[in-house]
């Protein structure tokens, strides 16, 4: 008999009642270290003070408009997302895939609005993740993503990771765009190159194509800026945002260039809740936090700080680790032994983290985590390690 709930996600059998910063506290009595964050969705923690009034204020006012009107959080919002980002437009969403398609809708879009409607293919990488719509599991393009759900959508190249020379050779006169994370999240936490990103963006010129990232995850601060392509100084022509915009609340933004943007024009692309003003009020505050001075320091700091320990520890446990990768805080252990069983075991210690693929556990804190966090989590990293070496 199939439950009430689809079932499509292997639950683990463990609830929680309260979340204080980076704290969950679990209808089993016990206190979990959070360094999932929803998947690098509550960047702020739980219940952070400043979101929590931001929300109960929103409440009290009109919910929901529809984009029929003019929604004057919306507009703040994209105007600071503009003021800074390389982008000079945003249209906001629901998600990180509906984002995404809007992301790729809009460089097709683009092409076709310069009578080139046969540019309609996106490059994209082996190994991402992008979404769980038809069109954005065919960009990611693990087949685990796409088995049983008939005909792949046309209209995407996958290349290998880093291989310049393969993704130059896959460019046709049908290429419309590149896709890329520039820190892969579920797809191992592999992070690329500032020399391979400025390189895509020198391809993407030459051969008229739009670069379009993806910073779902790797965005909104995750990496010690608040873009990661930042830290490449190297700029896209449409970026996809959304997990920590909203910190908790569901939000997705696609940010573009007016030149990538110039195909989307009034009735092209559209949605029922996206911006709606709970949301643009939640996503405001969490940008009054992070952009307040110090905050983006203490990313850079703090993780820094997490890399360090995560570094020794590998070093003193290659039985069960044997590599640290990632970016600030979007970090990930790459395990000799399986990562669902250190995943488990991890839980077990009190931490909270989450699976990622080539055999990774991702380590996502809330940005706003201490030493006291780190010292705590790297405890019980080490403690799993010196555990399984011990039965071995």
């Amino acid at each position: 008999m199939i439950p009430s709930l689809l079932p499509v996600f292997s639950r683990i059998n463990l609830s929680f009642e309260k979340g204080e910063g980076a704290y969950l506290f679990g209808s089993d009595g016990r206190r979990y270290l959070d360094f999932a964050s929803g998947i690098a969705v509550t960047a702020l923690g739980h219940a952070h003070p400043h979101l929590v009034a931001a929300l109960k204020a929103a409440a009290e006012k009109p919910w929901h408009l529809s984009n029929l009107y003019e929604i004057p959080e919306q507009k703040q919002l994209a105007d600071r997302l503009v003021a800074h980002s390389f982008a000079d437009t945003a249209f906001f969403c629901n998600s990180g895939a509906e984002t995404l398609e809007c992301g790729i809708k809009m460089v097709r879009k683009y092409h076709a609005a310069r009578g080139q409607a046969q540019k309609y293919r996106m490059i994209s990488i082996q190994g991402a993740f992008h979404g769980r719509t038809l069109a954005t599991i065919a960009a990611g393009g693990q087949e685990k993503y796409l088995a049983g759900f008939g005909p792949k959508v046309d209209g995407f190249d996958q290349v290998a990771f880093g291989n310049l020379n393969e993704l130059r050779a896959a460019i046709t006169p049908e290429t419309a765009g590149i896709m890329i994370e520039p820190v892969q999240g579920e797809g191992g936490v592999r992070a690329n190159s500032a020399d391979y990103l400025r390189a895509l963006r020198q391809v993407a010129d030459e051969f008229g194509l739009l670069l379009l990232f993806d910073e779902v995850q790797c965005g909104m601060g995750r990496t010690g800026t608040l873009f990661a392509y930042e830290q490449a100084d190297v700029a896209p022509d449409v970026m996809a945002l959304a997990k920590g915009l909203g910190g908790g609340f569901p939000v997705g933004a696609c940010l573009a260039s007016e030149r990538a943007a110039s195909g989307m024009t009034a009735g092209v692309h559209g949605t029922t809740f996206g911006g709606n003003p709970l949301a643009m009020s939640v996503a405001n505050a969490v940008l009054d936090v992070m952009l307040a001075p110090g905050f983006l320091d203490h990313v850079t700091a703090i993780s820094e700080k997490l890399r360090h320990g995560l570094t020794r520890i590998v070093a003193a446990n290659p039985a069960v680790y044997d590599e640290v990768r990632g970016q600030g805080l979007l970090s990930g252990l790459r395990c000799v032994v399986p990562n669902g069983e250190v995943q488990t075991r991890l839980r077990e210690h009190g931490l909270l983290t989450v699976a990622a693929g080539d055999n990774v556990v991702r380590l996502l804190p809330p940005l706003t985590i201490g030493d006291q966090e780190v010292t705590e989590a790297l405890a019980a990293i080490e403690a799993v390690a010196s555990a399984w070496v011990a039965q071995a």
